[in-house]
């Protein structure tokens, strides 16, 4: 019996979930390793699916790669685990139905610490175990890359010639990130190789049905749907899905009227669930007319905002030195001293004014509400810090569409010091994206897409700086990493300070192919005090032995020291001119006076890059 010549002549049922439904159980952790540690129980779950009349049985192996399986240190274990599984399904299945393989996505929305090549040797190591074991079908399932989903189908179809049922799974209806229309994901699938395109996860029926509503029938190509039982909701610490089997009914029917021609169900379903799709639509036949939706058009009305943009910000000026100023927003609230201090950088010739986002994980004022009273109440350009730490990926796209409705159109994109070493130790970090993944987000909306694909109805302007820390053992690879970051989108770079002038030349030399701009951090120093804490406990920030003595030869005398920390800035901003087009001024203890007369000097000299 082959799946290919069954989807000509009839619609198949799937199974429904095993994740979340040994979750209502009680279970926890590696599901997946209940394969080789209480194989009966994975086994009377397929069996339940099997009598509630599904036609294509997954194997239990959604999450056993060697990535996923070191979270519960398990990465030992992915050919037992597979196999095993794999084998329970094809007993399961018997005669009934077809044993899939399932292969389940890596990548999600939270970014992983692991390059491409290694997600495919991931996949590899998996799928040779289960190709071992002669599945029907393999099903590869919720990916949210696309193009990870691709490379895996082509990965797969260079090993086997067994069907290939590729789902991805969507951020909004009818897209996937980048924005790419599901017709276009399934043309793509089909080039690379995979019998059936489909999706499954995130949504429920009604969405999935609203996704497939403009997608015509192809040539060459079947579709499948996984819906979810429901939207989430939380219970006592708990997700639960509505209990509505019921429903799958009428949506069963509405998915095989769109041209799906496997149904099943993912997160929340149930044996249940899977018992009135076959009631609906098992051994029926699919339809072989369907007329598409149109897709719908991308308006880009005109610009609402509370401030006008302004004009794009100039990172690259061959015919003078550019120069950022961060003034970090107070950690009380008497501002006035803030406000004096934007409007004299402004007046000093600072091309913009920067924020820090909560630097050191310490509480400050919001820099988008210090920000408005900058745009408010002078003429300065604000420059602002987004650190992915506080905020997960919904307040971070919150955060963005806030700042262009304000017509702030200047970001830098950090990842954020952790929690821990801040004044609240105890709070939680959140990192559900990296400053690379940020970057990208935000060039996304630039293209006037959110980060799922769907349209803003507008695009945003911003310019992107990514930060830069020269100030490590091995400069070499910290420059190759900023090639990701360039990949990303960045328009410029701003560095931690450099203290030291033979490191200009040594980084001039690791990033001169880059065309991408670099701004040198310069910041200030007022005392001995203030010179050791930075050298000794801030991280990425390095002082010479020379310059700690001359600092400390100022002993308690303030002026002096003051004096000293200005003598130094500008010897190191006359060496870092030779090889850099900009400078980034870090001002401290809101010294503005000192930043300002920084800025002026760098504004009086000739570029000589």
């Amino acid at each position: 019996m082959n799946i290919v010549s069954e989807l000509k002549q009839r619609v198949l049922v799937g199974d429904g979930a095993m994740g979340t439904y040994l979750y209502d159980k009680g279970y926890n952790g590696s599901f997946e390793s209940l394969n080789v540690t209480e194989p009966d129980v994975i086994q009377h779950v397929h069996q339940e699916y099997v009598d509630a009349g599904a036609d294509i049985i997954q194997s239990n192996t959604y999450a056993a790669n060697d990535v996923k399986l070191k979270k519960y240190s398990l990465d030992h274990e992915v050919e037992s685990i597979n196999r095993q599984g794999m084998r329970m399904a094809k007993e399961a299945a018997g005669s009934r139905a077809f044993a899939a393989a399932t292969v389940g996505g890596i990548t999600g929305v939270q970014p992983l610490d692991i390059t491409r090549d290694t997600i495919l040797e991931s996949y590899l190591r998996q799928i040779q175990t289960l190709v071992e074991e002669q599945p029907d079908v393999f099903m590869l399932e919720t990916f949210y890359d696309g193009q990870e989903l691709l490379e895996t189908v082509r990965l797969l179809r260079s090993m086997t010639d067994v069907p290939i049922i590729a789902q991805a799974a969507l951020g909004e209806v009818g897209v996937m990130h980048g924005g790419i229309p599901v017709t276009e994901v399934f043309q793509e699938l089909k080039k690379a190789g995979a019998e059936v395109a489909g999706l499954n996860c995130r949504m429920g029926p009604y969405h999935l049905v609203k996704s497939f509503e403009h997608v015509p029938l192809m040539e060459h190509i079947y579709f499948s749907a996984y819906p979810n039982a429901s939207l989430p909701n939380l219970d006592d610490g708990r997700f639960v899905y509505q209990s509505n089997p019921e429903y799958f009914y009428q949506r069963a029917l509405d998915l095989k009227n769109e041209g799906v021609n496997i149904i099943g169900g993912c997160c929340g379903t149930t044996p249940d669930h899977i018992a009135w799709t076959a009631e609906a639509v098992k051994n029926t036949t699919p339809i072989t007319e369907k007329e598409a939706a149109p897709e719908p058009a991308r308006e880009i009305p005109a610009a609402s905002r509370i401030h006008p943009p302004k004009q794009r910000l100039d990172v690259v000026n061959r015919d003078r030195p550019s120069v950022m100023v961060e003034l970090d927003p107070p950690k009380k609230l008497a501002t006035e001293k803030f406000i004096r201090g934007a409007e004299a950088l402004y007046e000093a010739g600072a091309d913009a004014v920067t924020m820090a986002d909560n630097s050191l994980a310490s509480p400050r004022i919001d820099n988008m509400a210090m920000a408005a009273a900058v745009q408010n109440r002078t003429k300065a350009r604000p420059l602002l810090h987004l650190a992915c730490r506080d905020r997960n990926l919904i307040g971070l796209q919150s955060h963005l569409l806030g700042l262009h409705t304000m017509g702030i159109q200047d970001i830098l994109a950090v990842t954020g010091d952790p929690s821990k070493v801040g004044d609240f130790p105890g709070a939680t970090s959140v990192y559900d994206m990296n400053s690379t993944k940020l970057i990208s987000l935000i060039k996304e909306m630039n293209e006037g897409r959110s980060y799922s694909g769907t349209s803003l109805g507008e695009q945003t302007s911003f310019t992107v700086a990514a930060a830069f820390n020269p100030n490590v053992r091995n400069l070499h690879k910290a420059a190759q990493r900023l090639e990701k970051k360039i990949e990303a989108g960045a328009d410029y770079f701003m560095t931690q300070p450099v203290y030291e002038n033979e490191q200009f030349e040594n980084i001039y030399e690791e990033v001169k192919h880059f065309s991408t701009p670099i701004y040198i951090g310069i910041m200030p120093l007022v005392s001995s005090r203030n010179a050791e804490f930075l050298h000794n406990e801030v991280p990425g920030i390095q002082l010479t032995e020379e310059i700690r003595a001359r600092m400390a030869a100022c002993a308690q005398d303030r002026e002096a020291a003051q004096a000293e920390g200005i003598a130094i800035s500008k010897e190191l901003i006359d060496e870092s001119l030779k090889y850099f087009h900009g400078v980034y001024l870090i001002t401290p203890f809101l010294r503005f006076d000192i930043t300002a007369e920084l800025t002026a000097y760098v504004r009086g000299k000739n570029n000589k890059t």
